[in-house]
């Protein structure tokens, strides 16, 4: 049975809530702090006034909602329509056109954006044929359309796949009894389908406008340094850590994300979505007229085409001896791979390191905290949940501020080592960052653990630290290694906190390094090659993980079964 006020859980939360205070909470804290103080302490909103007064920073702060906005709405362009198809209407493939759709998760938007430039560019592929044969160009990879456009391309998946689920949903029931009173077509989509499937839309959109809005690499490796993300990280580093300029920054892209979270609650709030498919008649699908088939085919290739240009892209250059204003590479080689392999081999090392130790403390403070909000009685125990998820809101370059205004001058304990010099806060920076991936996974496996399995094995004698070890953890292990797999894969493609915490060249991980290759034309074909490695590695993460999500999901409902036969 469970205790109210145990020993050991009490302790468990002091420790989570400690960590979680002092890597996450005073940070962020200090950013605030140091947003709203003058250099002898006194409060101040004067470093807020002198942001708006200056023309670059009110330019910055346009365009980084311009570009969130814009690509937002290209993103649902892309996804509403893909979803919708493959939901409603028969198709050949629709497994494989939703899944293709998703890919582009698995790639950096920066190592895309290069790629895209190769291929959309003044001097790309697209605009060399359209100049040889009808004699225009488009500039779609110039300016702040350049990082629309990439950012559309790499997140509209986050619509997408919230959307399906939604439109999965939808009983069957209400779109019958909408065409039995004559609603077809757009009428029928814009009246009753999309409005009851606005909660996944909604969701997904959301998370667009966030990750767009703290984008920080894409804008860099474009040159677009007139955005807020772009200019936090250059007045800190160039300025300095006591320019309140990049605390301002960073409290504004804080407000603005935890703004859109609860601009996108607060629109569905008191509103009803709920239908009653469940044990009922799932949405119809249907067949496309000859023409409706064409059309709605011709769509899906073009957006797929789109969605898997940068992996093309980067492939191709990756390989690429010459590629320069021609559509494409006059010869290839394997040098660049070579190049990776024998001078980069550390990033490659250095990642593998980061990534497993940050994804190994997310799931252990995962666990942790399920167990706790799950698993016993603990007065506030739900706040762990809502300190934990906190990070979704706060930007990579947010957090690494943070980190360096925090722990400027402090050693290592029992070395002369500067915390902030030391590969052990780039550690602790994707931990954090990624601990609300790893919490979902943790708490969705304790979910399908049935108490009554621990209390029989208490009843046995069983201590409780003997059952959690012995009964909870094995039996929660598909979900742990989902959240390992997920924390892993995630981190190994983070910039913003990277490029602000690694010190020295030897400590930098596959995306710090892909992002230096990038800055010359002639390291761009080992910065591909090194994304190529980055690519392959979150692919095959996001596999396994899938695959460990299958077989406990497989592994439970064999369990259940034999509960009911016996």
């Amino acid at each position: 049975m469970m205790s109210r006020f145990p020993l050991g859980p009490s302790l468990a939360a002091l420790l989570v809530l400690a960590f979680l205070g002092l890597f996450l909470i005073f940070p962020v804290g200090t950013v605030f702090h140091s947003a709203f103080v003058n250099s002898d302490g006194s409060f101040t909103l004067g470093h807020f006034s002198a942001f708006f007064d200056q023309p670059l920073m009110k330019e910055s702060f346009i365009n980084s909602l311009y570009v969130a906005v814009m690509s937002s709405v290209f993103a649902a362009i892309i996804a509403v329509p893909l979803a919708y198809f493959t939901v409603r209407f028969e198709f050949r493939g629709a497994l494989l056109i939703q899944t293709l759709g998703v890919l582009p998760l698995i790639m950096p938007p920066f190592v895309g954006a290069v790629a895209l430039q190769l291929i959309f560019g003044r001097s790309g592929s697209v605009n060399l044929l359209l100049d040889e044969w009808f004699g225009v160009s488009i500039p779609i990879m110039d300016g702040l359309n350049g990082v629309i456009f990439v950012e559309s391309l790499h997140y509209f998946p986050f619509i997408l796949m919230n959307l399906t689920v939604a439109l999965r949903n939808i009983d069957g029931a209400m779109e019958e009894a909408a065409m039995n009173l004559g609603t077809r077509g757009w009428r029928l989509f814009s009246r009753v389908i999309f409005p009851l499937a606005l909660p996944g839309f909604v969701a997904g959109t959301s998370l667009v406008f966030v990750k767009v809005f703290d984008d920080l690499g894409t804008p860099l490796v474009l040159g677009t340094t007139n955005m807020l993300a772009p200019q936090a990280y250059l007045r800190i580093t160039q300025v300095g850590l006591e320019d309140p300029m990049g605390y301002v920054i960073s409290v504004i892209m804080i407000a603005f994300s935890i703004l859109a979270l609860y601009m996108s609650a607060r629109m569905l709030k008191n509103r009803d979505y709920s239908t009653t498919q469940k044990g009922g008649t799932a949405i119809q699908r249907r067949r496309l007229r000859p023409v409706e088939s064409m059309l709605a085919y011709g769509w899906i290739v073009l957006v797929l085409l789109l969605t898997l240009s940068p992996h093309i892209g980067v492939l191709l250059l990756s390989f690429a001896k010459v590629w320069s204003f021609a559509p494409l590479p006059d010869a290839y080689t394997l040098a660049h791979y070579e190049t990776v392999f024998a001078d980069s081999s550390n990033m490659i090392g250095n990642t593998l390191l980061y990534c497993g130790l940050a994804a190994g403390i997310d799931v252990v403070l995962g666990t942790a905290i399920a167990y706790l909000i799950l698993r016993t009685r603990l007065p506030a125990r739900q706040w762990l949940d809502w300190a934990a998820s906190a990070a979704l809101a706060i930007p990579g370059i947010v957090l690494a501020i943070g980190f360096l205004r925090t722990f400027k001058g402090v050693e290592i304990p029992f070395t002369d080592t500067l915390v902030t010099s030391s590969w052990i806060i780039i550690v602790i920076a994707y931990a954090v960052r990624r601990l609300p991936y790893a919490l979902r996974a943790c708490m969705a496996a304790l979910q399908q653990l049935n108490v009554s399995l621990e209390e029989a094995a208490e009843s046995l004698g069983a201590g409780k630290l003997s059952t959690i070890r012995r009964i909870v953890i094995p039996l929660m292990a598909g979900g742990i290694l989902a959240g390992f797999v997920t924390s892993f894969i995630t981190a190994a493609v983070e910039l913003s906190a990277t490029i602000m915490l690694v010190s020295r060249e030897s400590q930098a991980p596959m995306s710090y390094g892909i992002y230096l290759y990038m800055q010359s034309v002639a390291g761009r074909g080992p910065g591909a090659a090194l994304g190529v490695l980055a690519v392959i590695a979150v692919a095959a993460g996001t596999y396994a993980s899938h695959l460990l999500v299958e077989r406990t999901a497989a592994r439970l409902r064999a369990t259940r079964a034999q509960e009911h036969e016996s």
